[in-house]
């Protein structure tokens, strides 16, 4: 049985381009519980307050409840739901999921699995992050589920990737003459850029490609910002694009207000005369799928 193969595959509602990480949240969850203790019994009052946080931070704005992914993952052959009254999981009814006391675990032939072949967690995880997330979060994103990664088990991963442009990030940067669509940031050290990343505007997980059309010169800190939601892109005069802020972020401190909030309203720096700007259907995507709340007001000078 092909472990990664069947991880790429994980059964999930989709439509129209729409983010559903429910279920690759709850196997990161779980396969970070097995790193930690391979016999450990998930119960879902706690599955339900950590997956509740994750999909909060890294779900899109129509969250759905924990419940849901606890129950249906089961059918994908790599989580198995016990509750007092024996093997099999209740539903997606939360209060009968507390009710029996009901658990979860990854399935007995996936643990053995991961025992005969340590670095297959690695595997699995990649293939998890790289199929749902953009690389600015992954970091981070094993953090939150308490992963550990050796180098060793973060290999290549097969036919289960697509392979990128890796000529992007320079046609992307050029576009943006280097610099900070956001900010205007265009630092370097002697003649290389530094800190300035090409962001895509739909993820490349999600079919985003590789084009100036679904790219962004960002510097590090809005990169990351606008793949967690805190900005986005709105219509703006003509063919120009104003930045989004989410009301939803807070911050009080000088460079909060300076950084963040005061870009609300503000266009976009670029691109360049002759280079297209960002076309509308990856806009929409990351407004409707990445984008969290509402945009603030527009700030005066």
């Amino acid at each position: 049985m092909d472990w990664v193969e069947r991880t790429a595959q994980l059964r999930q509602w989709t439509r129209n381009g729409a983010r559903a990480p429910h279920k690759p949240l709850l196997l990161l969850y779980a396969l970070s519980r097995y790193q930690q203790d391979a016999d450990v019994e998930l119960r879902y009052s706690a599955v339900e307050e950590h997956l509740g946080r994750l999909l909060t931070e890294y779900g899109p704005s129509n969250r759905t409840t924990p419940a849901y992914p606890f129950h249906h993952l089961v059918s994908d052959g790599v989580w198995e739901v016990r509750t007092e009254r024996g093997p099999g999981s209740p539903g997606t009814g939360v209060r009968e999921l507390r009710a029996t006391g009901a658990t979860g675990r990854l399935t007995p032939e996936l643990r053995a699995a991961l025992r005969r072949e340590p670095s297959l967690l690695g595997r699995m995880t990649r293939v998890l992050l790289d199929l749902h997330f953009p690389p600015s979060l992954h970091g981070e994103l094993c953090e939150a589920v308490g992963l550990a990664l050796e180098e060793a088990e973060t290999g290549p991963t097969s036919a289960t990737r697509r392979q990128r442009n890796r000529r992007m990030r320079e046609a992307v940067l050029t576009a943006y003459e280097y610099r900070c669509a956001f900010c205007g940031y265009d630092g370097r050290i002697g003649a290389v850029p530094v800190g300035l990343e090409a962001a895509h505007v739909r993820w490349w997980a999600f079919d985003g490609p590789d084009d100036v059309e679904n790219g962004l010169c960002l510097c590090s800190l809005h990169h990351k910002l606008f793949d967690k939601g805190v900005l986005g892109l709105g219509e703006g005069h003509g063919k120009g694009h104003r930045i989004l802020v989410s009301q939803s972020f807070v911050g009080h401190s000088t460079a909060a207000r300076e950084h963040v909030i005061t870009l609300a309203g503000r266009p976009l720096i670029g691109p360049q005369p002759g280079v297209r700007p960002i076309a509308a259907a990856h806009r929409s995507w990351h407004t409707s799928q990445v984008f969290h709340g509402s945009p603030r007001p527009a700030t005066t000078a």
